[in-house]
């Protein structure tokens, strides 16, 4: 399997701390401190932080801070290239670290002639991580769980979609993303666009195609999620 290059810059409007690691896509892992090699937890513990800025090499990568016993996540993102970054873009709602927790990276390589891409997909039931790998140019293709490999409508059955957010590889544009019933009608159907990492210059953000919030979508067995893209290349 491919590696790559992360790092995070984690802290507040007074202090950070920068994390990094050598790190395999497709797998969530652990980064620890550039300096002293030691987890966020135990070298940032109570602080308060505002904010955090993941980098990757090339592709695409999510972030999250999860806490090593619980397993709950508590914080979650989009990182980017260390090319295109925006401070304000990044912060977080407030957060005091404790001290069983980890900063963690899920990064894809760019795929060949096809794309790879990453969903954060919020229901009722809790935020979850969605994937898909080699989508063909203008082809619907579906997302599943990152980690399970589950349609949307077998991991978030019977609960109501609120919000999600999607991040194509670099120099890929999201035309649409459908979520589709389980008879095959498209029950909604929303835009998307370039990342600002597009060599065009387009795009309206660095870490992400499409944000959307306030949705109130039931989702019921058989229902998936499936997204339209093209690759520049």
């Amino acid at each position: 399997m491919s590696t790559q290059s992360v790092t995070a810059t984690v802290g507040n409007n007074r202090m950070s701390k920068v994390f990094g690691g050598t790190i395999t896509d497709g797998v969530w892992t652990n980064i620890q401190d550039n300096l002293s090699s030691t987890n966020l937890g135990i070298l940032m513990p109570r602080t308060v932080v505002s904010n955090v800025q993941g980098q990757y090499e090339e592709g695409l990568a999510a972030w999250r801070i999860q806490n090593a016993q619980s397993l709950f996540v508590n914080r979650r993102g989009w990182a980017s290239t260390d090319s295109v970054n925006c401070y304000s873009s990044t912060r977080i709602p407030p957060y005091s670290i404790a001290p069983d927790d980890m900063i963690q990276f899920f990064p894809l390589a760019k795929g060949s002639g096809k794309t790879n891409a990453l969903a954060w997909v919020t229901t009722t039931k809790g935020t979850e991580l969605y994937k898909t790998l080699e989508a063909v140019d203008n082809t619907a293709t579906e997302m599943k769980t990152a980690l399970q490999d589950q349609s949307l409508g077998d991991a978030a059955f019977n609960s109501t979609i609120t919000a999600f957010s999607i991040c194509l590889q670099e120099e890929a544009r999201l035309e649409k993303v459908e979520f589709v019933d389980s008879a095959g009608g498209v029950i909604l159907t929303i835009y998307g666009g370039h990342r600002l990492e597009d060599k065009q210059g387009l795009g309206m953000s660095p870490y992400y195609n499409l944000d959307v919030t306030g949705l109130g979508l039931p989702i019921t067995k058989g229902f998936t999620m499936k997204i339209t893209t093209f690759h520049n290349q």
